[in-house]
């Protein structure tokens, strides 16, 4: 999917993700000192702008335009201390260039591209953290599209936690985790349900309200400081 398609999807809908962060990041990352974040594929800012009411300076990189204004007017909302510690880039994953220095964390969260491409995302991703940094990589896993609901049905975008730590051979990074994780799903009347939990969400269902589930792929790793 390119910038236009995600360009439209955004348009078409008041906050595609919430404003409430990724529970996965919000558990994996709650105990950690502030420092500089990049949010790589940062939508419509709601990991970046969490991580910002923790004291983190925060750059949120995404090659969506209509998600960048989307998150620059939730920010203009924000109180100043934490609007100050917001930037706001558009760039591609893919190809941005990380800054001499680079960041004590990078979250990388619901960026669903092919296997080669997101090889690609994630090798920059991994260059960019400090000595001592953190990365966090978050997705829908391959087995939710037959096990879980929602997210992707293309199974080319989908990964799991082991192509993550196989991308990043040579990175340089220790792994922390490197786990299957599971969301219970609210569904209602039948009808399909889109999780909201991540960029590259789609449908999943269920019957009655009863709770269903959706599969993540997460890996947290550290470069040694």
């Amino acid at each position: 999917m390119d910038s236009r398609a995600w360009d439209d999807r955004y348009a078409a809908s008041e906050l595609v993700w919430g404003t409430e962060p990724n529970r996965w990041v919000v558990r994996e990352l709650a105990g950690l000192a502030p420092g500089r974040a990049l949010d790589l594929a940062a939508g419509e800012g709601r990991n970046s702008i969490w991580l910002a009411g923790r004291g983190w300076e925060v750059t949120g990189l995404d090659f969506s335009t209509v998600a960048l204004g989307r998150a620059e007017r939730l920010t203009a909302a924000l109180p100043d201390e934490v609007a100050d510690r917001l930037t706001w880039r558009h760039g591609d994953a893919r190809t941005f260039e990380a800054p001499t220095g680079g960041y004590d964390l990078v979250v990388v969260a619901y960026l669903q591209l092919p296997a080669e491409e997101r090889r690609t995302a994630l090798r920059r991703a991994a260059a960019a953290v400090a000595p001592g940094g953190t990365l966090l990589v978050v997705g829908h896993d391959s087995t939710n599209l037959t096990e879980g609901v929602g997210g992707p049905r293309d199974p080319a975008v989908l990964f799991t936690p082991g192509d993550v730590l196989t991308d990043l051979v040579g990175a340089g990074l220790h792994t922390v985790r490197a786990e299957r994780v599971r969301r219970a799903v609210a569904a209602e009347g039948g009808h399909r349900l889109a999780t909201g939990d991540g960029a590259g969400g789609g449908a999943g269902g269920g019957l009655g309200g009863r709770p269903v589930e959706a599969i993540d792929a997460l890996v947290r790793a550290e470069r040694v400081g």
